[in-house]
C-alpha cells in the first residue's frame, strides 16, 4: 500500500517538479518507507511507497527493461505469481522481471495484452495506479471493482490531468476534481472510461438460485484469506471479538501453525491479534477470549472518551469525509493504528466486507424476501468504497498501516455473491427467525477439534464497530457537540451547508471541522459519501420497517427488538438449528466426504 500522486499533460514536468514533490508529502503517511519520482517531458508520476512485498527491490514507480513503460501503483496483487506463469505460458522470454514486486506484473500484461489487459486477465487485488506510455503518448488509470483503494482525478489550470490516492493532494491545485469510480479504467487515446469488469452480483437482477453447500463457501473463504497473506514484513490481524474478525484471526492463525518451518518468513511464531476500546468495552472482552481460544499474542489498547474526541479533527482530515456513522468508527480504529505501528506491524487483515455480502445489519431482519434481501445486498456493496473501504483504508494508513480485507477478494465475491439469497436470511423457508448471517456462521460450525471459534462467538451478534468499541463512545460525541454548536447554527444549518446539510449537532461538528479543511461547499463536498441517517436509510429499508422513518441515531442498537437485548435464548436457539447442514446444496456428495 502506498501513495500516488501523477500528472499527466503538462506543459514541462520539469518546470513544476519541486512543486509535486512538496504536494506528495500531503500522503506521504501513506508510504512513509520511500520516495519516488519520475519526471519527463509532460509527466510527473510521485510515489511514497509502504514496503510490504519486497521491500528491497520493489521502489516505485516500475518499468519496463526498455523504461518506455512507467507504473505508479498502490495496492496489491494477490495472484500475481499465477498471472506472471499465464503469462510466461503465452510468451515464452519475452517478458523480464527487474523485481520481485507483487505489482510489476500490471506493468507486463499491459506490455502484452494493450489496453485490454485487465479484460483478459483476471486480476485478484486491491489496487489503483497509472501507467506512462511513452512509445504512444498515452496514461492509464484505473482503480479495482469495489474501490478498496481511494484514487481521485483533477484537472488544472494548466490543461494537466492530476491523479492522486488521497484529495488532500489534489485540493489546492485543481480547478476541480472528482472520485474515480471502482472498477474502471480510462486511457488518453480514446479518452473513454469504462468498466474493465462487470462482476455478476453488479446487478440485483437476475438473482441467484442455486444453493450453495457451507464447505464450498468455508473453502472459498479459507482460500481468499490465505492469499491475502502475502507479505515480507511482519503482519497481524485487527479482532473485534465479533464474527468476521474472528473468522479471519481463525484462518490466519490455523494457516501459520500448519505451514511452520515451510511458510512465510514474514509470519511470526504466533499470530499478533490488535483490539481497541474504551474501558470495559464489549469488543475488549470478546476479542480477548477470542485470542485466547486461538492463541494469539495479543494487544489491547484503551482509550479514553477524551482521547478520541481530541482525535476527531485529524481523522477528519485523514478520511476526508464528513460521514458521521464513519467518522465515529474511524477514530478508535485510527488510533489504534498509531499503535500497531509501533509495534513494527505494517500489515493487518480485516473483516470488513461480510455485513454487506451476508446482510449482517441488525435491520436486514426486517427483510421481506429473498429478492429485496439480495437487492440491498448490491446496494451496500456499490457503496463500500465511500464508507467501510474509505475508514479502513485512510484511518490506518494514516500511520502506515495497510489494511487488507478478504471478504472482499475478487473470486470470494463471486462465490458468496453467486448463491441462493434465501440462505442468507435471517428466517429459514418455513418462517422460524435465526441469527444474521446464519449460513456463514454455519459454514464454520464445526465440532469439538475441528471448531474453528468457540460457540460463543461464532454466534455473536452483529455489533456496529463504533458501539463495540463502547457504547458510552457514541453518546459522548453526541453529547460534546451539543456542548460546541448550538441551536441558532442548527437552525441556519441549510444556509451554510446547502451541500448535504447536517441535521444533527453531531453531524453539524463534524462538517465544521471538514470544512476547515476542504472548504464548506465546494469540490470536495461532492466528492464526500454521506449517509442523511442510518446506514440502512434507503428506500428499500423504509420500505421494509416503517420504524426505520425519519431516525437520526445510526448506532445499531437503535434497531429495537433485534439486538440481542431484545431476543430471547428461544430465538437463538432456533437460529442455530434451523435450515441447511453442512451437505445441503450442489455440492453435498464433496460435502459428505470432508
Amino acid at each position: 500500500m502506498c501513495g500516488i500522486l501523477a500528472l499527466f499533460g503538462l506543459p514541462a514536468a520539469e518546470a513544476v517538479r519541486k512543486e509535486v514533490v512538496e504536494a506528495a508529502k500531503l500522503i506521504r503517511h501513506r508510504g512513509p518507507d520511500w520516495s519516488g519520482v519520475y519526471c519527463e517531458g509532460s509527466t510527473i508520476i510521485a510515489h511514497e511507497r509502504l514496503a510490504i512485498v519486497d521491500p528491497d527491490s520493489g521502489d516505485q514507480p516500475l518499468f519496463n527493461k526498455a523504461k518506455d513503460i512507467v507504473l505508479g501503483v498502490n495496492g496489491e496483487i494477490y495472484n500475481y505469481i499465477e498471472l506472471q506463469e499465464n503469462l510466461e505460458q503465452r510468451a515464452p522470454g519475452k517478458h523480464q522481471f527487474i523485481t520481485k514486486s507483487d505489482c510489476e506484473v500490471l506493468l507486463h500484461l499491459y506490455a502484452e495484452d494493450g489496453l485490454e489487459f485487465l479484460d483478459k486477465n483476471e486480476v485478484c487485488g486491491m489496487f489503483a495506479f497509472v501507467i506512462w506510455d511513452k512509445r504512444s503518448d498515452t496514461y492509464i488509470v484505473a482503480r479495482d471493482s469495489v474501490g478498496i483503494i481511494p484514487l481521485y482525478i483533477g484537472w488544472g489550470a494548466d490543461g494537466s490531468v492530476r491523479v492522486a490516492s488521497e484529495l488532500k493532494a489534489l485540493h489546492n491545485t485543481c480547478e476541480r476534481y472528482e472520485l474515480f469510480p471502482p472498477g474502471h479504467i480510462f486511457d488518453s487515446k480514446s479518452g473513454q472510461r469504462r468498466m474493465f469488469y462487470t462482476p455478476k452480483w453488479m446487478e440485483p437482477t437476475p438473482m441467484p438460485t442455486e444453493e450453495i453447500a457451507l464447505l464450498t463457501l468455508r473453502d472459498a473463504f479459507e482460500t481468499a484469506v490465505t492469499s491475502h497473506m502475502m507479505s515480507d514484513v511482519p503482519y497481524g490481524v485487527l479482532l473485534s471479538g465479533g464474527l468476521d474478525s474472528s473468522l479471519v484471526a481463525s484462518i490466519m492463525s490455523r494457516h501459520i501453525k500448519n505451514s511452520s518451518g515451510g511458510g512465510n518468513p514474514a509470519a511470526w511464531p504466533q499470530l499478533h491479534s490488535f483490539c481497541t476500546g474504551l474501558e470495559g468495552s464489549p469488543d475488549l472482552k470478546a476479542a480477548a477470549d477470542v485470542a485466547k481460544y486461538l492463541g494469539t499474542t495479543h494487544h489491547e489498547y484503551v482509550f479514553t472518551v477524551q482521547e478520541g474526541l481530541d482525535a476527531i479533527p485529524d481523522v477528519i482530515y485523514h478520511l476526508e469525509t464528513f460521514d458521521v456513522t464513519t467518522v465515529r468508527a474511524a477514530t478508535p480504529m485510527y488510533l489504534m493504528a498509531r499503535r500497531i505501528r509501533a509495534t513494527g506491524v505494517k500489515m493487518v487483515l480485516s473483516g470488513e466486507g461480510a455485513d454487506e455480502i451476508f446482510g449482517g445489519y441488525l435491520y436486514f431482519h426486517k427483510a421481506p424476501n429473498p429478492e429485496e434481501f439480495h437487492a440491498e445486498n448490491v446496494r451496500k456493496l456499490k457503496q463500500l468504497h465511500l464508507y467501510d473501504c474509505l475508514r479502513a483504508n485512510k484511518s490506518m494508513m494514516a500511520w502506515g498501516v495497510e489494511a487488507r480485507v478478504p471478504f472482499l477478494d475478487r473470486r470470494f465475491m463471486e462465490v458468496s455473491m453467486g448463491f441462493d439469497p434465501q440462505q442468507k436470511m435471517c428466517v429459514d423457508k418455513d418462517g422460524k427467525p435465526r441469527m444474521e448471517k446464519w449460513v456463514l456462521r454455519k459454514a464454520f460450525d464445526l465440532p469439538g477439534n475441528r471448531a474453528y471459534l468457540p460457540e460463543s462467538v461464532l454466534w455473536r451478534q452483529k455489533e456496529q464497530f463504533s458501539d463495540g468499541v463502547g457504547y458510552s463512545w457514541i453518546d459522548s460525541i453526541q453529547a460534546h457537540a451539543g456542548q460546541i454548536i448550538t441551536d441558532q447554527q442548527m437552525k441556519t444549518a441549510d444556509n451554510r451547508f446547502p451541500v448535504k446539510t447536517p441535521r444533527t449537532k453531531e453531524a453539524y461538528m463534524i462538517r465544521q471541522f471538514f470544512a476547515q479543511r476542504f472548504g464548506e461547499n465546494g469540490a470536495a463536498a461532492q466528492t464526500v459519501g454521506w449517509q442523511d441517517s442510518i446506514a440502512c436509510s434507503s428506500e428499500v429499508a423504509l420500505k421494509w420497517d416503517k420504524d426505520f422513518q425519519g431516525r437520526a441515531d445510526a448506532s445499531g442498537r437503535s434497531v429495537l427488538g433485534i439486538h440481542s437485548a431484545a431476543y430471547d435464548t428461544a430465538y437463538k436457539t432456533a437460529s442455530q438449528s434451523s435450515g441447511a447442514t453442512e451437505e445441503s446444496g450442489p455440492d453435498a456428495k464433496k460435502a459428505r466426504t470432508a
